[in-house]
């Protein structure tokens, strides 16, 4: 009998290498790394220019204050309309090609096909997340970096990449139309991203339901236990609802 961690990392396999089989996936890759790498070099011309004001404060902020960690919240805010473009075929598209049925009707576990597909989801995000942070790194060539800041920029992106990756794949288990998938992904994000920009006119407990809200404290350096709980809960719960879903699925059709 095959374990489920094998049957897993089968699935997560599969999804990634689909991800890339597909020519529109190297496209928007590659205008990601256009995007990031604009950002990236207005924010460090935009810094050249005021660091001789800079070098006479008591305690000037640094390159990775200045530059790395604005261009991170900038691919943060960017992960909110990207993730969904992904996430939309992950069960929406097997559910309209009719291939979900066969992977169902093999000896696999809702849970199973649910976890694999976000773990592949999740690593190829990993990735695009990693070639920003290499972009980043170039500034070492020419100042100290501060790597504290950095880590806890990175912790927060893949909380954020994963939360979004969940919420995705639960709106792909909904449907059998990708695009729809993704349009209720966006709005799903764009309404709780609105709850952060509203600020003080919306209430403390609403504006905490927000990921942007949680990932400023790891933009700004914080690890704070209250931000991993959120992403941790916000993830379980839409795999929890995916996962219901599917099974709903099997016993409904």
């Amino acid at each position: 009998m095959t374990r489920p961690d094998t049957m897993i990392l089968t699935i997560a396999h599969k999804e990634f290498r689909s991800l890339f089989a597909t020519p529109s996936t190297w496209f928007i890759l590659g205008g990601l790394q256009f995007i990031f790498a604009w950002f990236f070099l207005a924010r460090l011309d935009a810094y050249l220019q005021v660091q001789a004001q800079l070098v006479q404060l008591a305690n000037p902020p640094g390159a990775t204050h200045s530059v790395a960690a604005p261009v991170l919240a900038t691919i943060g805010f960017i992960l909110m309309m990207l993730v969904p473009i992904f996430t939309m075929r992950l069960v929406a598209e097997e559910r309209r090609n009719q291939t979900l049925v066969l992977l169902m009707a093999s000896p696999v576990a809702s849970w199973e096909i649910i976890a694999g597909k976000f773990l592949g989801m999740l690593l190829f995000l990993s990735l695009i997340i990693a070639a920003s942070f290499l972009m980043l790194l170039t500034l070492a060539l020419g100042t100290p970096l501060d790597y504290g800041l950095l880590i806890t920029n990175a912790a927060g992106l893949f909380m954020l990449a994963a939360g979004y990756s969940a919420l995705g794949l639960y709106f792909s288990t909904l449907t059998t139309q990708p695009v729809v998938a993704a349009s209720s992904t966006i709005a799903a994000l764009f309404g709780l991203w609105l709850i952060d920009v509203a600020g003080s006119s919306t209430g403390t407990i609403l504006k905490a339901l927000s990921p942007t809200v949680h990932f400023q404290s790891f933009n700004t350096g914080l690890l704070l236990s209250k931000d991993i709980t959120y992403f941790l809960l916000f993830s379980a719960i839409c795999l929890l609802l995916a996962i219901r879903r599917l099974n709903n699925s099997r016993i409904y059709g």
